[in-house]
C-alpha cells in the first residue's frame, strides 16, 4: 500500500502511518496473508462506529434545538445506517485503496455494501486515534451536511422498512415479508440474501452481513420500485367503436 498516494487521495495526513493501512485491511487479506505485521480494520470500524454516533448525534442536537429525542435518534440513525456510509465511502473512492484477499476481491469485494460500510468506520476510527474528534467532525461533516439535507427533504429519516409497511399498507393493504433465500460464506463471514415480498410478489432483494441489514437493503428496493409504480401516470383507454375490433372483411363498425 501506498500510503502517501491514499493520504492525497482523501485529503487526509496520518501521523501513525499504521493506523491507515490498518482501517483499510479486510480480515479477508490476513486470511491469506498471516504474515501480514498488522492487525484487520475490525476494532478499529468498531471504534469508529461509536465516534460517528458520538460526532453526528452532536451535530443533529445542536443543528435542531426544538427537536426530541424519537427524532433526533431517527436523523442520527438515517445517516450513519450501512447503506448511507458505503455511499460516503464511494464517494472517497474508498474501494480502491482496500487490502482484500483475493477471493473478496473477484467476488466484488470492493464495491460491496458491507465491506464498505466497515471500512469507512474504521478510517473515522484511526483518523480519531490519530487527530482526535475535531479532525474527524471536520472530515465528515461537509459529506454528512448534505445528506441530511437530502434526508430532510424526502423524509427518508424513517428507515426503509418502516417506509415500505407504510407504503404497503395504505395502498395495497398487505404487510411486506422478509424470507432469507440463501446464506452463503464461514461462520464468520455469512452473507445473506433476503427477499421483501407483499402479497406473494417479490419486490425487492438485498446482502448483508446480516439478516437485518439484507432486510433493509432489499426493503429500499422495495420501496423505490412501489414508490415509481405509484406515481406512475395512469393511462384511461375509452370504450366505443372506435377501439372495436376489425370484421374478417376488413370493414370497421359504423
Amino acid at each position: 500500500m501506498d500510503v502517501s498516494t491514499v493520504e492525497d487521495a482523501l485529503g487526509l495526513t496520518f501521523e501513525d502511518k499504521t493506523l491507515l493501512q490498518s482501517a483499510l485491511t479486510h480480515r479477508s487479506y490476513l486470511n491469506e496473508n498471516p504474515n501480514y505485521p498488522l492487525e484487520d480494520n475490525e476494532r478499529l470500524e468498531f471504534l469508529g462506529d461509536a465516534v460517528l454516533d458520538f460526532v453526528i448525534g452532536e451535530y443533529v442536537y445542536h443543528r435542531f434545538p426544538a427537536k426530541d429525542e424519537g427524532t433526533l435518534t431517527s436523523l442520527r440513525a438515517a445517516l450513519v445506517c450501512a447503506r448511507a456510509l458505503a455511499e460516503f465511502a464511494n464517494q472517497i473512492d474508498l474501494g480502491n485503496y482496500l487490502l482484500l484477499g483475493r477471493g473478496e476481491d473477484e467476488a466484488g469485494g470492493r464495491k460491496r455494501p458491507a465491506v464498505l460500510c466497515g471500512a469507512f468506520e474504521a478510517l473515522v476510527g484511526a483518523l480519531y486515534l490519530d487527530r482526535g474528534l475535531s479532525s474527524v467532525s471536520a472530515f465528515i461533516l461537509p459529506r454528512f451536511e448534505p445528506a441530511l439535507d437530502h434526508i430532510l427533504r424526502n423524509n427518508l429519516d424513517k428507515d426503509a422498512k418502516s417506509l415500505l409497511q407504510e407504503l404497503s399498507q395504505a395502498y395495497l393493504g398487505y404487510t411486506p415479508r422478509y424470507p432469507t433465500i440463501d446464506t452463503r460464506g464461514p461462520d464468520h463471514d455469512k452473507v445473506f440474501t433476503v427477499a421483501v415480498t407483499i402479497h406473494g410478489v417479490t419486490h425487492g432483494k438485498g446482502q448483508g452481513r446480516s439478516k437485518q441489514l439484507a432486510a433493509q437493503v432489499a426493503a429500499a428496493e422495495a420501496l423505490e420500485q412501489l414508490r415509481a409504480m405509484l406515481s406512475a401516470p395512469v393511462v384511461h383507454v375509452p370504450d366505443g367503436p372506435d377501439f372495436d375490433i376489425p370484421d374478417p372483411e376488413g370493414s370497421f363498425p359504423r
